[in-house]
């Protein structure tokens, strides 16, 4: 039995029946041909998806670490520890579902609302796998979902690539909770942090912060802060310079977000849409306005949130702003393999009708944030992440404060990277796409996840059913919002 880390204790203790702390991911797959015509599966199409769930069940072994479940016991003296489960249950944790007919995306994106919405169950390892057959087209999906105390969803949606092959024959391949350690290395686990930072680490580095990085607005996320500066025994005067960095580290719109219905309390039914659109599309975009990629993904979720808010009525005179991973380049002892991690707050410009002006307005809240994260060690920037998500939790654990007090940021957008090799398989099933499934919290009730694989972004938009009205409008307004900026 271990511990759990404090930062992992974290989601534990902020997880309610209305704020679940899991992860997700849905993967799409086109079934291969001759399905229910070869010798290898001479059942029918949906008996197919049947067969392979069977086979997953009764062949795989479990790796420890979706073997490991949580306890809170008086022993313990309050502290959350890691349990293994010595008869796991995988008829429990792998289930096989099927759609309605006709089985179209709108049914398919339904059920993977429900299975989002609900809760895993703590007397168990925190994860389930769901096959889902019948989807039209010849097509079939599985939705993968684990606690955020166990992984986070960039190191979730790397195990789900790791089940993948670029061989179209192969068969046998693992399930994710059957991967082996394919590093040959001790498996990073839930409690002892796979070699990344301690909070104690994150803080001391934000005390060192250059003078530079130092602005004045540390009373946005003091209840999260204080509580990780306790935790790590960081001194008042470090705690303060990592919080001042937060403000300057951005721009002016930091912390100075409008409410918006995006920003209310939230219940515990959620409702995803996703969708997928080609490279090339942004590419062109960015070869005409001299933006990143990142920054047009920007521009094409601002010109469909104001589009939203605006069929709402909803649409605040102040400019909305995004919480944004940034992926920081050319350092050599970066966490994670040589890229460095952090966030910034950007200007979506949601109060500017002209999309090249908005784009504009987008490349350059980025550039100057990624301008003054450069200046940082790894450590300080990750700190500089950790207190800036931080600052929403606010909202999520105070009870009646979401929608009543202005939001550090009023939506979270993440840019996954995906796999760099196409196509991708698993047994013989082509992958079409893969689509995050993401937390929402009191007072970010909406997450724009996007990844990219074979040639294409791929969206999964996750929402609160009630405070986000309509979510799946969102998709049209995101194609009006690229083929506005097509025409640029």
């Amino acid at each position: 039995m271990t511990a759990v880390g404090p930062l992992d204790a974290m989601f534990l203790l902020g997880e309610t029946r209305e704020q679940a702390m899991h992860v997700g991911g849905l993967m799409l797959f086109e079934l291969p041909e001759g399905a229910g015509r070869d010798q290898v599966f001479p059942e029918g199409s949906r008996d197919y998806v049947a067969r392979l769930y069977r086979e997953i069940i009764e062949n795989q072994a479990v790796n420890p670490l979706f073997t490991r479940r949580v306890r809170n016991r008086k022993l313990d003296l309050g502290y959350w520890s890691w349990d293994q489960d010595r008869e796991i249950d995988l008829d429990y944790h792998v289930r096989l579902s099927g759609l309605a007919r006709p089985g179209r995306y709108r049914e398919l994106f339904e059920l993977t609302s429900r299975l989002h919405g609900t809760l895993l169950d703590r007397h168990r390892p925190l994860w389930e796998m769901h096959l889902i057959e019948g989807v039209q087209g010849r097509r079939f999906a599985i939705y993968n979902k684990v606690h955020h105390s166990m992984i986070d969803g960039v190191t979730a949606l790397r195990w789900m690539q790791a089940t993948l092959t670029s061989d179209p024959t192969l068969t046998g391949m693992p399930s994710t909770y059957a991967l082996p350690d394919l590093s040959g290395k001790k498996s990073a686990t839930p409690n002892d942090g796979g070699g990344l930072p301690t909070a104690a680490d994150l803080l001391a580095a934000a005390a060192r912060i250059p003078g530079g990085a130092i602005g004045g607005a540390g009373r946005a996320v003091g209840g999260a802060g204080r509580l990780l500066a306790e935790l790590a025994g960081l001194s008042p005067v470090g705690l303060r310079s990592a919080l001042h960095a937060l403000q300057s580290e951005h721009s002016s719109v930091a912390f100075q977000a409008p409410r918006t219905i995006l920003n209310g309390p939230i219940t515990g039914a959620r409702r995803f849409a996703a969708q997928s659109w080609p490279m090339e599309r942004l590419e062109k975009v960015r070869a005409i306005t001299g933006a990143t990629l990142n920054d047009v993904m920007l521009a094409m979720c601002s010109g469909a949130l104001r589009n939203y808010l605006l069929e709402l009525n909803a649409l605040p005179d102040k400019t909305l702003t995004a919480m944004v991973p940034v992926s920081l380049r050319g350092s050599d002892n970066a966490p994670g393999g040589g890229n460095s991690l952090a966030t910034l707050i950007a200007d979506l410009a949601t109060d500017q009708a002209d999309p090249e002006r908005r784009i504009q307005r987008i490349m350059d809240s980025t550039s100057y944030g990624k301008g003054v994260l450069s200046q940082l060690s790894p450590l300080q920037n990750l700190m500089i992440g950790a207190l800036g998500l931080g600052s929403a939790g606010l909202a999520a654990v105070v009870p009646g404060m979401a929608g009543r007090t202005p939001p550090p940021y009023n939506v979270v957008i993440s840019n996954i990277p995906g796999p760099t090799t196409s196509p991708l398989y698993w047994n013989r099933s082509r992958l079409l796409g893969m689509y995050p499934a993401s937390i929402v919290l009191n007072g970010q009730a909406l997450n724009i996840s996007v990844t990219s694989y074979d040639h294409q972004l791929h969206f999964g938009l996750t929402g609160c059913r009630r405070t986000v009205p309509h979510l799946q409008r969102l998709l049209t307004h995101l194609e009006d919002a690229l083929t506005d900026l097509e025409t640029l």
